[in-house]
Formats: C-alpha cells, sequence, structure tokens
C-alpha cells in the first residue's frame, strides 16, 4: 500500500480539494454548529482552560466558538508559531488581540507564556484534515501539533484531545505513524464521536 508518508500526502491532498469547493455558507453554518456542539461538550463544559486555535482558510470556523468560550469564563491558550515551527502560546484577551502575522495567521498579541504552557489545558482542540474510526488525527504535516501532544505526554498530562472536522473528514482510516497520537473526540456539524485511548 505504500509508505504512511506518501499516503497520507494522497489524503491530504484530496481532503484540501474537497474543503476549497465548500460555499462560503457552507463553511458558515458548519461553523455556527460547531460552536453549539462544542459549547455542549461536557469536557470543555468543566475545562478551567482550553488550548483552541483561530482557525483559517477553509478550516471549520472557531473565531466565534473561541470568543464564547472566553465570555464565559474559559482561559483560552492560542498558539504562537514559532520559525521552527513549533508552538508557543498566549491568552486570548479579545478578538481585538489578534493580530495577523505574515504567514497569513492570527495571532494573540498578549505575552508569551512558552511551548509548556499547553500542559495548564484541560482540554486541547486541535486543527485536522481528517480523523479515522480509531482516532488516528491527519494534520497538514507540518508537524507543530505533533510537538504539541509529544510534550503533554512527555509532562504526563492527559488533556481531552478534540479535534474539529467538517462531517464528511471523519474517514475510515489514516496512515499511522510512530509519532501520531490518538485523539479522545472528532467534533463535526452533525455531532460528536469519541473514542478510546
Amino acid at each position: 500500500m505504500g509508505n504512511p508518508r506518501a499516503r497520507k500526502q494522497t489524503l491530504r491532498a484530496d481532503l484540501l480539494r474537497a474543503r476549497r469547493g465548500l460555499t462560503a455558507d457552507e463553511r458558515s453554518m458548519a461553523g455556527a454548529a460547531l460552536e453549539t456542539r462544542v459549547r455542549d461538550l461536557p469536557q470543555l463544559a468543566r475545562a478551567g482552560t482550553v488550548a483552541a486555535y483561530v482557525s483559517m482558510g477553509s478550516e471549520p470556523r472557531t473565531h466565534e466558538l473561541i470568543e464564547t468560550l472566553r465570555i464565559t469564563g474559559t482561559r483560552v491558550l492560542l498558539p504562537v508559531l514559532q520559525p521552527d515551527n513549533d508552538l508557543d502560546w498566549a491568552e486570548y484577551l479579545g478578538p481585538d488581540t489578534l493580530q495577523r502575522t505574515a504567514r497569513g495567521l492570527l495571532e494573540p498579541t498578549g505575552e508569551r507564556l512558552g511551548p509548556q504552557a499547553v500542559t495548564e489545558a484541560a482540554a486541547v482542540l486541535l486543527p485536522g484534515l481528517a480523523v479515522d474510526r480509531s482516532g488516528v488525527r491527519l494534520g497538514r504535516g507540518g508537524g507543530s501539533y505533533d510537538r504539541v501532544l509529544a510534550r503533554l505526554e512527555a509532562a504526563g498530562k492527559r488533556p481531552a484531545l478534540v479535534v474539529l472536522l467538517y462531517a464528511d473528514e471523519v474517514v475510515e482510516s489514516v496512515p499511522r505513524e510512530p509519532h501520531d497520537h490518538l485523539v479522545d473526540a472528532v467534533i463535526t456539524p452533525e455531532g460528536v464521536h469519541h473514542f478510546s485511548r
């Protein structure tokens, strides 16, 4: 079946092409549905700190979700991409505190808390392109979140790992490599799928 890395690249290309085909209305409706589903998830309702991300491009929209978490009293940490693709973290203090970077990302402008800050989170919302039926997540291939997941494991932390996707991105199988970590749940506009890790 070929090596896992090559199979991942093919799967990524197919999924990104499908995402680009979504209309603005479809993305907006999916974002609203995801916000409701995430807000109702017990792991997030009782999480004092959540590590999240600001969506970009055709990703399922998270802007309203992170604002809802913040105004309901959850401390939200957002990533700051470093030159080596590792992630630093800063607290999200509202939409006016986000700034567009040279790479086109929206990042928080507040105090940098260091890469270890993610270990304070009771739940981590992860970007992804797909999750399979056993909880294997397919990211974009940059390795940033692989480092985050390895950091959590090294620190002995077990936050709820949750991926936000469109419905057709829950797939039968994702090629798994040794560095891939299993996630606890995937949330789509249609529902929540839980896995055991």
